[in-house]
C-alpha cells in the first residue's frame, strides 16, 4: 500500500469538505419510497442501517402517503429514470404497477431469498416484506362485549364510535361492499353502507397514527385495521384488542418492487433481499406484529401467538380481487372522497 504524505493527506481532507459526495471509499446511493413513522424507523434501523450501509450504500428514504408514491411510479414508468430505486407500497397498489409495466421481475436469481418465500404470497414482479389481515381492533376499555362481525358496527347504537383510515379507503370499501351483500368484485352495495355509517357519524382519520391516538383518547372505540396493529398498540400502552370477524378478516400484504428504469437495479435487488433476511424479518414482528413472509423465521413462542391467525382464521380470510380493484380503483377512491370522506 503506498504511503500518503501529510500534505495528500490533508489535500484529500479537504476535498472531502468541499465535495461531501467523495470518500477514500466511493459511496453509493440508494433511493427507497416508503412510509414514514414506525414502518420507516423500523426499515432504517433494522435494514438501511444494519445491512446496506456496512456495505457502503447509502439508503435515503423518500417518505410520503401511499397515493402519491403510486400516482408517481405510474407517472415516471416511460421516463429514462424515475426517482425512486425501490418502492414500498400495498399489494393492490403494487399489482396495479405490475399491470402497467412499471416494475422489474423478480425472481431467486434477482432476489436471492425469495426461495424462503411462502407460496401463497409468491409474485413475479415484487417481494412480500410483512403480512397481516384486516379485523375489527377495539377499545378494551370502553367495550366489554367486543362485536363478532364487520356487520356490528353500523349498529345504531355506535353512533358516533367508529373511526376509519383514510388511506385504507380500499379495505374499507371492499367491507362496506361484503356487510351490503357484495363479494369482492362486486362493489356495488358499498356505497349505500357508507353513506349508511356516515349517517351514524363515522370518522375518517388521516393516518394509522391518528387512529391510535384517537383510540387511546376514547374518541373512537372501534377501527378496521391491520390486526398486527393491534399488538403494536397495546405495547404503547394503547388498551385495544383484536377480532378476527365471522365473515373473515381480509389479508394484506406490505410489499417492495424495483421500477424498471432504475439505474440501481443490482443494489435495488440487493435491497430487497435484505427486506426478506431473518433479522429484518424479526424485527418487524417483534416491533409491529406483522409476520413473517419467509419460512425460515421463528419467532418466540408468545410473540406467535400473539401476532398469527388460527388455522380456522386463516380458511375464512377473504381474498381482495386485485384486478377488479385495479380496474375500478379510481371510482372507488372518487366515491370514497365525494359521498363518505366528504
Amino acid at each position: 500500500m503506498p504511503h500518503l504524505t501529510r500534505r495528500q493527506l490533508l489535500c484529500a481532507a479537504m476535498a472531502g469538505a468541499a465535495f461531501p459526495g467523495l470518500s477514500f471509499a466511493a459511496r453509493q446511493q440508494l433511493v427507497v419510497g416508503t412510509w414514514g413513522g414506525d414502518f420507516g424507523n423500523i426499515l432504517k434501523a433494522a435494514v438501511d442501517d444494519a445491512l446496506m450501509q456496512p456495505k457502503g450504500i447509502e439508503v435515503v428514504q423518500s417518505i410520503g402517503a401511499p397515493m402519491q408514491r403510486r400516482a408517481k411510479l405510474l407517472a415516471e414508468r416511460n421516463s429514462r429514470r424515475g426517482s425512486m430505486d425501490v418502492a414500498c407500497l400495498a399489494d393492490f397498489d403494487i399489482h396495479a404497477a405490475a399491470g402497467m409495466n412499471a416494475l422489474a421481475p423478480v425472481n431467486e436469481d434477482t432476489v436471492a431469498r425469495t426461495r424462503h418465500v411462502l407460496p401463497f404470497l409468491k409474485k413475479p414482479h415484487s417481494i412480500p416484506h410483512i403480512y397481516s389481515a384486516y379485523v375489527i381492533v377495539y377499545n378494551t376499555d370502553m367495550v366489554k362485549t367486543p362485536p363478532t362481525s364487520f356487520a356490528d358496527l353500523w349498529d345504531p347504537k355506535w353512533r358516533g364510535r367508529v373511526g376509519l383510515c383514510d388511506f385504507q379507503y380500499t379495505t374499507n370499501t371492499a367491507i362496506a361492499a361484503i356487510v351490503g351483500g357484495g363479494s369482492m368484485n362486486n362493489f356495488a352495495p358499498a356505497q349505500a353502507k357508507l353513506d349508511e355509517m356516515k349517517a351514524l357519524d363515522a370518522k375518517v382519520l388521516p393516518s394509522t397514527e391518528a387512529v391510535a391516538v384517537a383510540l387511546k383518547s376514547g374518541d373512537i372505540w372501534f377501527t378496521i385495521i391491520a390486526a398486527a396493529r393491534a399488538y403494536m398498540w397495546r405495547k404503547q400502552g394503547v388498551p385495544v384488542a383484536r377480532v378476527v370477524p365471522s365473515e373473515g378478516g381480509i389479508p394484506t400484504s406490505y410489499e417492495a418492487a424495483v421500477p424498471a428504469n432504475t439505474r440501481q437495479k443490482e443494489l435495488a435487488y440487493g435491497y430487497l433481499d435484505a427486506m426478506l433476511s431473518p433479522s429484518a424479518q424479526a424485527a418487524f414482528a417483534t416491533k409491529m406484529g406483522y409476520l413473517p413472509t419467509v419460512d425460515d423465521v421463528k419467532l418466540p413462542e408468545e410473540l406467535d401467538r400473539e401476532i398469527n391467525f388460527s388455522a380456522q382464521q386463516r380458511e375464512r380470510m377473504m381474498q381482495l380481487d386485485l384486478d377488479y380493484l385495479q380496474q375500478n380503483q379510481a371510482s372507488i377512491l372518487d366515491a370514497w372522497n365525494k359521498t363518505f370522506k366528504g
